[in-house]
């Protein structure tokens, strides 16, 4: 029972232990609670038998007693209850968020191509939060009241089973009114899940693209648009609780009628002299407080039903595969080979079902050599860097690193004997000395500041109030391109890894910008293999080797001195010389056009 009830509800074994506990606990304080009305039937009866006949009055002390006892139980079984359906679920919803997140990381990156950023934001923080308020208000409430109830009940038959059945019939019919909605609703729920994923889709993409907004004079246009999403949402949520409300409602009408058919019953067993009317006194003491347990039961189970849905979501977070392999990565040297690689992206992923990048990538990025990647956009630059790194595996083909099959290693192991140096540099809202840090965590001070000093970070840091120690903002905000850029080469030289891998890490620089960023690499690339995406002609000048990708395969390959004997000189290319779309048609995506545009992308620089 438990194991299916682990698994609907994703629950840990301490979660599931949690819950037996919870339930006990709230089903002692319903039965407390029930025995606190039995004593008041008890002290009334003897008031009743002095005034109808005479005797002698309870004595006080023992009902003082009695009262004493009932306080102390009620107030430690809460006490208990209050912890293992709150307190316990509030440690394990934290646990169910660290274990999303760490199987997040792990997950390989087509996993994220094909789910949506604001929905696994939906699901980590709305998702928990949902099964973090049904395991604290709902399980241990709604069995709790179930077991004691059913107690209650066989206890009750023996006293007058025609009032117990008149005070009991309405709860499982109550009950059954809501599970058998469960199926219609389920769809409700997840159109209100929908529609709040887009509100925050659309309130991600406004504040990620404010500076365009604001440039383009469209805050009118993306407003109206924002507010009809959340407009949108009002609307299914309102839906999704009207009808959540009228179930809801029904159930308890239901409910309540069984003080309705008590009253009847006891009226009719009474004058039929089967009981007295204390008996009949005990049931209304008991109908009056049976069915406050089930008032937030039956309002929140709905909630309940929605949190199974949330469970299975997180449940599928979960069960997808990780990027697997050795933990051993004992490479015979650092050459990167590209074996016959293909790749395709599979169905769903970055939106493009199905598409072939590469097709037939044959090529090796030796140790101690600059191997440029240079290719018009789309021919798979990007694509082989991230195989490279087993971002992705391939599909057809091996990409090896020193004779070792990279999809045979697990990426976190593999990932550091590399350095990366992506064009657009991700940083926290940390100092600058936080941020340089994490390419290697357990550097000290000292190692630190010399990886800053190596990538020209002194330059920038000096202005700075508080130097090193300086909060940047949120990605870097305080900072411009070039004084980003080379905290991220820092971090790469921090590293010190035996494989880089450059993602036209100058691109977007300016020329003074982009020679100190030079600079600074240099010192990062000796005397390792490194893999750039090109883009422009200083870079592919220092070379070893350029590959030149077109169209998914390697067009053509050498030293930049053979490229450009076979393709022409770049020299000869004039500032604002363009080749038209024909031209380049015609003759194809060839070394020399390669050479010219690289040319022309440093003259218009």
């Amino acid at each position: 029972m438990f194991a299916s009830f682990q698994k609907k509800y994703f629950l840990s074994d301490k979660g599931v232990a949690g819950v037996k506990r919870g339930i006990f606990w709230t089903t002692l304080t319903n039965l407390i609670t029930m025995a606190g009305m039995g004593f008041l039937f008890l002290v009334m009866a003897g008031f009743v038998e002095h005034l109808a006949t005479g005797a002698d009055l309870p004595d006080a002390l023992p009902i003082v007693g009695g009262l004493v006892v009932f306080f102390v139980l009620l107030f430690a079984s809460n006490w208990q209850q209050y912890y293992y359906t709150y307190c316990i679920f509030y440690e394990e919803c934290g646990k169910q968020r660290m274990e999303i997140a760490e199987r997040l990381r792990k997950l390989p990156l087509s996993f994220f191509g094909r789910r949506d950023l604001a929905d696994l934001t939906e699901t980590i923080m709305g998702d928990v939060q949902a099964m973090e308020h049904a395991y604290s208000h709902v399980l241990g409430e709604l069995w709790g009241a179930i077991i004691a109830s059913a107690i209650v009940f066989v206890a009750s038959l023996f006293f007058c089973w025609q009032l117990a059945i008149a005070a009991f019939w309405s709860v499982p019919v109550a009950f059954a009114v809501l599970y058998l909605t469960r199926g219609p609703m389920t769809p409700v729920f997840d159109r209100v899940r929908a529609e709040k994923v887009k509100v925050a889709e659309a309130i991600q993409e406004t504040l990620d693209c404010v500076r365009e907004i604001r440039a383009t004079n469209q805050e009118a246009h993306y407003l109206e648009g924002l507010n009809a999403v959340i407009d949108a949402e009002e609307r299914e949520t309102t839906k999704g609780e009207l009808a959540n409300g009228l179930l809801v409602n029904s159930a308890f009408v239901i409910l309540r009628l069984g003080i309705a058919t008590t009253l009847v019953t006891g009226a009719a067993v009474v004058a039929s002299g089967q009981v007295d009317f204390l008996v009949m006194f005990a049931f209304l003491l008991m109908v009056s407080r049976i069915y406050a347990p089930f008032d937030q039961a039956l309002m929140l189970m709905s909630e309940l039903f929605a949190a199974e849905s949330s469970a299975k979501r997180m449940r599928s977070i979960m069960e997808e595969p990780v990027a697997r392999g050795s933990e051993k990565f004992e490479p015979a040297g650092h050459d990167v080979v590209f074996d016959h690689v293909a790749f395709g992206y599979g169905a769903g992923e970055d939106g493009r079902a199905g598409e072939k990048v590469l097709t037939d990538v044959s090529f090796t990025a030796k140790e101690g050599e600059v191997t440029a990647l240079v290719g018009p956009s789309g021919s798979g630059k990007s694509t082989v860097s991230r195989l490279a790194a087993r971002f992705w595996d391939a599909t057809e083909g091996t990409v090896t690193v020193g004779g070792v099959d990279v999809a045979s290693i697990d990426p976190e192991v593999l990932l550091r004997d590399y350095a990366i140096v992506f064009q657009d540099v991700l940083l926290f809202d940390d100092t600058v000395m936080g941020n340089i840090r994490l390419g290697r965590r357990d550097a000290t001070d000292e190692e630190v500041l010399a990886a800053a000093r190596a990538a020209n970070c002194d330059e920038f840091v000096s202005r700075m109030p508080q130097g090193y120690d300086t909060m940047i903002g949120e990605n870097g905000s305080k900072l411009s391109g070039g004084e980003r850029q080379r905290i991220s080469i820092a971090r790469a030289l921090l590293k010190d890894a035996p494989i880089v891998l450059l993602d036209e890490a100058t691109a977007s620089l300016d020329v003074e910008n982009e020679t100190v960023v030079q600079q600074a690499l240099s010192r990062l690339l000796a005397g390792k293999t490194v893999v750039v995406i090109a883009h422009r002609m200083r870079t592919v000048e220092n070379a070893d080797k350029i590959v030149v990708l077109k169209d998914g395969v390697v067009a053509e390959q050498g030293t930049p001195a053979q490229l450009k004997a076979a393709g022409g000189e770049p020299g000869s290319c004039k500032k604002g010389q363009r080749d038209s779309p024909f031209v380049t048609l015609t003759i194809g995506y060839s070394a020399s056009l390669i050479f010219k545009r690289l040319a022309m992308a440093d003259l218009d620089s």
